[in-house]
């Protein structure tokens, strides 16, 4: 009965603009529910609401960019003052969001600003307006991945656009793609394949506990947090992972790295995979790919090539070089929601035997099968999730707006500038740079005469955090070799060498307070 009151409502409301004959059934409804008379279960946002609010919206967020480098780069609010601003408990009746635009501005003091110009922390988080245009059309459409027939545009945007990257990155046609949320979760994928093939799909068995061989990984001490992270939920324990020596440079040594493997194989081990990294976090060192992919080869173990953050330099044709030999990896991750802008969450994943990932990742319930099947991908099969986002529209919004040529034009600013600020860091007294600065990281310390040890660390951490609470710019301290330093990440869109001079001149004047 209930359902042919709301059908009967619904098609009123459609169809018959009396509105008390629509309100005298929908009181029916109600009455046979036990709902309230005021309560209305059609509440939801009408189109025309949508329309309106979301025009107001996109002026809000275009006004925030506008007015961005006026405000200080990172929120200095305390600990639980964002959640003193809400209700103890939802409501129990909405309010249509009244009141909405004023509520964010209110907001906006808890934000930190990584769309700023003068944003240099962590890595560059860029959210170009493309990449939001194109998150706002996938949620809109509100397309759900369980399998081709469910999305087909889902699908084959997808496709098309992770073989565009492909193409600009320099990869082979050897390589598929899939789009990933983040670089952490696909570099754990990525250790899932290396177990599975090593092992001889241990998954069929008893499972890697029931194989009579530790599997090992390496990797050197410089990776992502991630990694090690990825090890221990892939199962294989943090006692089977090696952290191989670095160079001078902080990039993993092959010779040192074929030694651990030999020595595993001496005493009974199985070497299963190596993770070599294309810029480090924290120095962007960059490993020698090739001759680790030989060592890989050589001794049948897979290579995954951690390129997260450095990865999308890789469309600039110049930079191709920093990852030769990458053709001989098994798998490689990127982030185009990082330096690229593609609007977070948008991560590559390329392997060169897709067939293998399927066959790890592949589930097949009946009510998943569909007569395409055989024919097109099915991107559950691609990773862990059985759903997925339309997240390719980022990449095709942004790669259609501004063109690879776009693009590389802007990478190649932030090198330059990385580049400047390297010049004179060498160049100014008490001054030291760290690492070498391949692509836009800048790791540097201020060495005052007469000040070592303890002070210095404590020297550095001040100058640092009166910069970062003074809100004119955000930067990461971090340790090289056990000791602070500072590192300097250039690549928010906005970022034009006007600010990296300013946060130069800034740094000179405050490690002299």
């Amino acid at each position: 009965m209930l359902k042919v009151l709301e059908s009967n409502f619904l098609e009123n409301r459609l169809f018959n603009p009396n509105p008390s004959e629509l309100r005298g059934l929908q009181t029916k409804a109600h009455n046979i529910c036990g709902l309230a008379p005021d309560c209305d279960y059609t509440s939801f946002m009408t189109t025309d609401e949508f329309r309106t609010l979301g025009h107001e919206l996109i002026d809000f967020i275009a006004n925030y960019r506008d007015e961005i480098e006026t405000l200080p780069v990172l929120s200095s609010l305390k600990p639980g003052e964002v959640q003193a601003q809400f209700a103890s408990s939802a409501p129990e009746k909405g309010d249509h969001l009244a009141g909405l635009i004023s509520d964010l501005e209110k907001l906006k003091p808890a934000l930190t600003h990584f769309q700023h110009p003068r944003y240099f922390a962590y890595f560059p988080a860029n959210s170009s307006l493309e990449g939001v245009l194109g998150d706002l059309v996938s949620s809109g459409l509100g397309q759900l991945g369980l399998n081709w027939q469910s999305s087909p545009l889902l699908t084959e945007l997808e496709e098309v656009m992770t073989d565009w990257m492909r193409q600009a990155l320099g990869l082979s046609p050897a390589w598929q793609g899939v789009i990933q949320d983040t670089a952490s979760s696909t570099s754990m994928l990525a250790l899932m394949c290396a177990r599975e093939r090593t092992s001889d799909y241990s998954l069929n068995r008893g499972g890697i506990q029931a194989e009579s061989k530790r599997l090992i990984v390496y990797t050197s001490g410089q990776a992502h947090s991630s990694i090690e992270k990825a090890v221990l939920l892939a199962g294989f324990g943090r006692e089977n992972l090696r952290s191989v020596a670095v160079d001078q440079n902080f990039a993993m040594i092959p010779t040192a790295l074929e030694a651990a493997i030999l020595h595993d194989l001496e005493i009974g081990n199985l070497p299963c995979a190596i993770v070599a990294s294309v810029g480090t976090t924290t120095s962007t060192a960059i490993d020698p790919i090739s001759a680790i992919s030989s060592i890989a080869t050589k001794h049948g173990v897979w290579l995954h090539v951690d390129a997260a953050m450095a990865g999308s330099a890789m469309i600039v044709p110049e930079c191709q070089h920093l990852w030769a030999g990458v053709e001989g990896a098994d798998s490689i991750v990127l982030n185009p929601h990082k330096w690229l802008g593609a609007t977070f969450d948008c991560t590559l994943y390329y392997v060169r035997d897709s067939q293998h990932l399927v066959r790890v990742m592949s589930t097949n319930p009946s009510y998943l099968q569909t007569a395409q099947d055989g024919q097109v991908k099915n991107y559950r099969d691609w990773g862990i999730p059985l759903g997925r986002r339309a997240r390719a529209f980022k990449l095709w919004f942004l790669m259609r707006s501004v063109g690879l040529e776009g693009l590389r034009s802007r990478l190649r600013r932030d090198i330059s500038n990385a580049q400047w600020l390297a010049a004179q860091v060498d160049a100014a007294p008490n001054w030291v740079r760290l690492a070498p600065v391949p692509l836009q990281t800048v790791c540097l310390r201020h060495e005052p005469a007469g000040i070592h040890s303890d002070a210095l660390e404590q020297h550095t951490l001040a100058w640092v955090e009166r910069i970062n609470l003074s809100g004119f710019a955000y930067l990461t301290p971090s340790k090289l070799e056990g000791r602070w330093m500072v590192r300097v990440s250039i690549g928010a869109l906005p970022t034009e060498l006007e600010h990296v001079q300013a946060l130069w001149e800034r740094m000179k004047l405050e490690v002299e307070s």
